[in-house]
């Protein structure tokens, strides 16, 4: 089975300019430096959390050793300071906190700042270099932007490598570390992202160590403008987990020598990479940037008007062929997770299953004549004393089998048994997860996986039981068109939920159009497909058997037809977009 682990775009010819390796960089921006007009030139590399600061400073101070550097991390609070200020929105829960609104000014000491930017220096080349370095200087001569995919920024978190903005916490668990990434400092350099990236000269890219990359900014803002006129794929990773499966390792071909893989997340450009083609190297750069620049043409004026520059559909897998059951979980509702975290939507989700074993099984909702506070009580219980919690007894279990189509609005207790593999479709928050029971087992760190009854209680919809769950949140298929060659399928989400979902099945060409709204594709049976501009606006995409393609809202009309191995045969395709009012 063919399934693209990195799937690129390609630089046009007349931006293909990228350089390897520290020389050739240096050499590179020492050229940059020497062409301009100003005598006293000031440069800015600016930098995301997560990036080796250490190794880019050496290289500054190796290269430009007649230049003064000038560290951000000089020029910030102290770090009691910033602990103290973060704090409201770290909080003191193991998992979740409170969306900040902090700005990255706020890490610095503004009388310190301002008094740097009178003291101007004479040198012949100052060098502002950090974390927020673009605050110290008024329009800098050159801007260098370090970037680095957040998936890169966790792996380094699992190796000590990295601290958050302005403290020190390497040696912390990297479950602290990503929460106050998540909350605080992703938000934070997202900001300031958005308005330095029309600016950017140059871009750094080091997420493969020892092999950094620079491409000028033109060349990048072309690819993001690029990916926005016709399909493309974000980088897919993929994570072992206490319940994880054996189907991604084999279909995928992923690392025999890993014990299992629960996820792959293969469609969230908050955490996935998007990896640009030069004619000499891969280009990695976070897929969010996607949607900085290029919003309206990626979202639709209608998407965008309502969420913003965010990307607000999720795929991702689960896999638990030969694995365990996930945790019995809830998420949370949308004025909850609003008011107590500082989101405007919440995790609204499905699972489609892909693959299913003989006895797999779906829990959804709760049972009838339950008793809302005895069951909240035996999962205090079993949080508290060791307790086996029995799910049967409240939680309703549905077979599974392939091509099933579970809805799970928010509020809907729910868990995923074993040998399913599920396409989970949903919203984008994806951390907001409150899991009631884990099956008394333990994380891959070795701890108790965190548990977060206080919030599921507040939150589960007790009139979700099996005969209004049965009519309204299973299989909830409906024929919405019939033509020689195709039908297509209405197949959720929920009234209560923003995304829609139809299933295609098909053996010829079947026309498409975005509607000015963005789609996300994928084949959830058959091989391969193609899709194609009707006008030719963009070159013959090959999406392959569970590849989660991004149909931008620019790109209007196209087609998909069965390809390759598929030719001739009927293949099914899932299309997911944001319903419009």
């Amino acid at each position: 089975m063919m399934f693209n682990k990195n799937p690129t775009i390609k630089i046009s010819p007349e931006q293909d300019d990228c350089v390897i390796g520290w020389k050739s960089i240096n050499d590179q921006l020492a050229a940059a430096v020497n062409n301009l007009k100003n005598e006293n030139p000031r440069v800015v590399v600016e930098c995301y959390q997560g990036c080796d600061l250490a190794e880019i400073e050496y290289e500054l101070n190796f290269y430009f050793d007649d230049a003064t550097i000038i560290d951000s991390s000089d020029f910030m609070k102290s770090e009691n300071e910033i602990r103290i200020m973060t704090q409201p929105y770290v909080t003191d829960h193991r998992v979740f906190g409170v969306i900040t609104q902090l700005r990255m000014h706020d890490f610095f000491e503004t009388t310190q700042v301002e008094n740097l930017k009178k003291n101007r220096s004479n040198n012949n080349l100052t060098i502002y270099f950090g974390i927020g370095a673009s605050l110290l200087v008024e329009n800098p001569d050159l801007l260098i932007y370090a970037d680095m995919a957040r998936w890169e920024i966790q792996l380094r978190m699992r190796r000590n490598f990295v601290d958050n903005i302005g403290i020190s916490d390497r040696e912390e668990s990297i479950e602290k570390q990503y929460k106050r990434s998540y909350f605080v400092d992703w938000r934070v350099c997202d900001e300031l992202k958005k308005d330095l990236l029309p600016k950017f000269d140059y871009v750094l890219d080091t997420n493969t160590l020892g092999e950094p990359k620079l491409a000028t900014g033109n060349a990048i803002r072309s690819a993001l403008a690029k990916a926005t006129t016709q399909p493309f794929s974000v980088v897919p990773y993929f994570d072992s987990g206490p319940w994880g499966g054996q189907w991604m390792k084999e279909k995928f071909d992923l690392d025999k020598k890993t014990s299992n893989f629960a996820w792959s997340f293969n469609c969230v450009p908050e955490e996935n990479s998007l990896l640009i083609e030069f004619s000499n190297a891969i280009f990695e750069i976070p897929s969010i940037n996607v949607v900085f620049y290029k919003p309206l043409e990626l979202l639709g004026p209608v998407v965008y008007n309502e969420f913003g520059p965010e990307f607000p559909i999720r795929f991702d897998f689960l896999d638990t062929m030969d694995g365990g059951n996930l945790s019995l979980q809830v998420h949370p509702l949308k004025e909850y997770v609003k008011e107590q975290f500082g989101m405007a939507y919440t995790q609204d989700e499905s699972y489609y299953i892909i693959d299913a074993g003989e006895d797999a099984f779906v829990y959804l909702g709760v049972n009838d004549n339950i008793n809302p506070n005895e069951m909240i009580d035996e999962l205090k219980r079993s949080q508290s004393e060791g307790h086996i919690f029995d799910a049967d007894k409240y939680a309703t279990k549905w077979h599974a089998k392939k091509h099933d189509h579970f809805l799970i609005p928010a509020g809907t207790l729910h868990c995923s048994g074993k040998d399913c593999m599920v396409l989970e479709i949903s919203a984008t928050p994806y951390i907001f997860t409150f899991k009631l029971w884990d099956w008394g087992r333990l994380g891959m760190d070795g701890r108790p996986r965190p548990i977060s009854i206080e919030h599921g209680e507040q939150v589960i919809r007790w009139d979700r039981t099996p005969e209004w769950t049965q009519s309204n949140l299973i299989n909830q298929f409906e024929e919405i068109s019939l033509g020689d060659g195709f039908v297509e399928e209405k197949t959720g989400l929920h009234d209560l939920e923003f995304i829609e979902t139809r299933r295609q099945w098909f053996d010829c060409k079947v026309s498409h159009n975005t509607l000015n709204t963005l789609n996300v594709l994928m084949i959830v049976d058959g091989e391969q497909a193609v899709i194609e501009s009707p006008s030719s606006a963009f070159e013959p995409f090959i999406i392959n058997f569970c590849e989660a393609i991004i149909i931008p809202a620019k790109v209007g009309p196209y087609t998909v037809t069965p390809t390759g191995k598929s030719t001739g045969k009927k293949i099914a395709l899932i299309k997911a977009f944001v319903r419009t009012k």
